[in-house]
């Protein structure tokens, strides 16, 4: 099913041209309306009528969430504010939070992505969508609410928390979808099993999860507990929110609604792009956004791109699962791992869960690593030899990922923090 068939089937020279003429009048509007861009611009010699080609967006400077922050909070509006309909922010857990303002064609547009979303993980119009992303200024919560109504669905606006009421309102108002982060699924399909409700007794068909990164491993155990068929879906705060991309029934990457959004992948240490296939760091431009559009924004995030045509039709480029952070990256006794991978090691180890913690300390000269790990509640039962092997077993799997030999510790069910957003995974107390 499409949304837009003739926006996600356009053929490589269609969509060149719609990518072109967007951005050199996203080009113009952020040159003559956005002093931080103006004097990027000039500070090169640069002006939006060198923009002749796609390729001509390599001359461009990148920008960063540092510029966002120094921009903090409405330093890179390209409209009057009262043209500004709608405002949403990070975290800002490690500083100024970065900020981005929706006029009211902006939240069209985001309405629309997400609507396309919907709809190719198989959403139909007279579907429920239980919404237990977070409302407030972060932007999972309103960006599924307005791809709901783009689509006339029904949407529950349940937001993150309160675990008995979302399975209460599964149960009582046969919920079709659920939108919410992959660790708040997993925590959710816990919970369905300890209360003992039946697959039966509840509707839900589709999953639509992110916000974080997850594995396949961890795909799977969500689809079995909740009966569903899950779908990555991809967005930041800078540019839009979520809705920048998602993965369709083949489940074979997440399709970039690319006339919005324009993709590159770069080497992150060097800047220079790669080819598609090529590992590297995403960047983005937003190709339609007026509010505040954003020019070769760095995400950190580390990805590939496909531009092949996927089975389900589309045309647009697809990006590959997130396999982690240029800026997440740790760096234990000089070997480069990514939480991604521990979680990918653990999860191919029968009796352990997804859920886990990895704690980095340095107590002399050396790193310490301790992954904990809750077993199953058949394992944690059994006996303390069968505990021990399983230890050794997740120590190998992660040992053969990562290259890393590492302290495993079994934990209780249910003893390891949950999160009703983004999980903590990582517990770094070296002082670097």
């Amino acid at each position: 099913m499409f949304w837009d068939e003739k926006a996600e089937c356009m053929n490589k020279e269609e969509k060149e041209k719609v990518q072109l003429e967007r951005l050199q009048k996203t080009v113009e509007l952020a040159y003559n309306n956005v002093e931080f861009y103006k004097k990027r611009f000039d500070e090169i010699g640069l002006r939006p009528e060198d923009i002749k080609t796609l390729k001509d967006i390599e001359k461009i400077p990148f920008t960063t969430k540092s510029d966002l922050r120094q921009a903090y909070p409405l330093g890179l509006l390209a409209v009057p504010r009262e043209e500004i309909v709608e405002i949403h922010a990070s975290s800002g857990t490690t500083g100024k939070p970065t900020v981005t303002a929706y006029t009211q064609n902006d939240l069209e547009i985001w309405g629309e992505c997400i609507a396309r979303g919907l709809t190719m993980a198989g959403a139909k119009k007279d579907y429920i969508i239980q919404n237990a992303y977070g409302y407030g200024l972060f932007t999972g919560g309103f960006g599924i609410h307005h791809g709901g109504n783009k689509m006339g669905a029904i949407t529950i606006p349940i937001s993150a928390g309160n675990t008995q009421r979302q399975l209460d309102t599964m149960v009582d108002f046969q919920s079709d979808i659920l939108t919410c982060t992959p660790s708040y699924a997993m925590y959710l399909g816990e919970s369905r099993e300890k209360a003992g409700i039946p697959l039966e007794d509840i509707n839900l068909k589709i999953g639509i999860h992110g916000a974080e990164m997850w594995t396949n491993e961890m795909r799977k155990r969500i689809e079995k507990s909740l009966g569903i068929k899950t779908h990555n879906i991809y967005g930041l705060t800078e540019v839009m929110g979520p809705g920048v991309a998602q993965e369709c029934d083949e489940q074979n990457g997440m399709h970039i609604q690319d006339d919005h959004f324009y993709p590159e992948i770069i080497n992150p240490e060097t800047g220079e792009i790669l080819e598609p296939g090529e590992n590297g760091e995403l960047v983005l431009t937003s190709l339609t956004k007026t509010g505040m559009p954003i020019l070769r924004f760095r995400t950190k995030d580390l990805t590939s791109l496909n531009d092949e045509k996927c089975e389900c039709g589309r045309t647009t480029v697809r990006m590959t699962r997130i396999t982690g952070r240029s800026d997440d990256m740790l760096k234990i006794k000089g070997v480069m791992v990514f939480p991604s991978q521990i979680e990918k090691a653990l999860l191919k180890v029968s009796g352990s869960t997804p859920n886990y913690l990895i704690h980095v300390t340095r107590p002399d000269i050396l790193d310490e690593v301790e992954v904990k790990v809750e077993a199953s509640k058949e394992l944690f039962s059994s006996e303390i030899r069968k505990m021990e092997k399983l230890e050794k077993q997740i120590q190998a799997s992660i040992r053969s990922e990562t290259g890393l030999r590492v302290d495993v510790t079994l934990c209780e069910p249910e003893s390891l923090p949950r999160s009703e957003g983004k999980a903590v995974r990582v517990i770094d107390e070296r002082e670097l």
